[in-house]
């Protein structure tokens, strides 16, 4: 896609995120802010192999990290979990969330309100958070932000990171 450029801004190449991961009756969706580089690329979800979330997705709810990407994505849906991103496509080099720039979003209200089944958005990272924040939803869903699994954040250990998340299995 050509570059794309706003008033007093350098021209960037946008660069489009992944399409939601979902079953019929999702209870959490987790939110993430965009995914890097290496995940797009594989089309898949958290696919760099330093992101804890599989290991946490393993130690929680019993989706085996080493399994194949599509097995894992079945597992997480089967047991209620929708995956998404806060930004539809943004510009960005690399894959470092402070390199985000002109983000556009998807429609979170639209997809809570078509999964009403929905009881919970966790939210990996402060940048979902921030971005979430910013987002006009409709009616009050309990929203947690909880530690990014990106290989990035070192200010937490994997043990806690996986306590903070344990929140997501409480609500299957």
């Amino acid at each position: 896609m050509p570059g794309t450029s706003n008033k007093g801004s350098p021209a960037c190449t946008r660069v489009a995120g992944l399409p939601p991961v979902t079953g019929r009756y999702p209870r959490i969706l987790i939110l993430g802010s965009f995914p890097g580089r290496r995940s797009l690329l594989q089309n898949e979800y958290y696919g760099n192999p330093l992101n804890q979330f599989w290991k946490i997705a393993d130690n929680l709810l019993a989706v085996p990290a080493g399994l194949p990407y599509l097995r894992r994505r079945a597992l997480l849906m089967a047991r209620g979990i929708a995956l998404w991103d806060i930004i539809r496509s943004c510009c960005r080099e690399g894959s470092a969330d402070n390199r985000i720039r002109n983000p556009r979003f998807n429609d979170i209200g639209a997809f809570v309100s078509r999964f009403p089944s929905i009881r919970f958005i966790a939210l990996n990272g402060s940048t979902a958070g921030r971005f979430f924040r910013q987002l006009d939803l409709p009616g009050s869903l309990p929203s947690e932000i909880l530690p990014s699994t990106s290989p990035a954040n070192t200010r937490y250990s994997f043990a806690q990171k996986a306590d903070r998340w344990s929140i997501v299995a409480r609500y299957l």
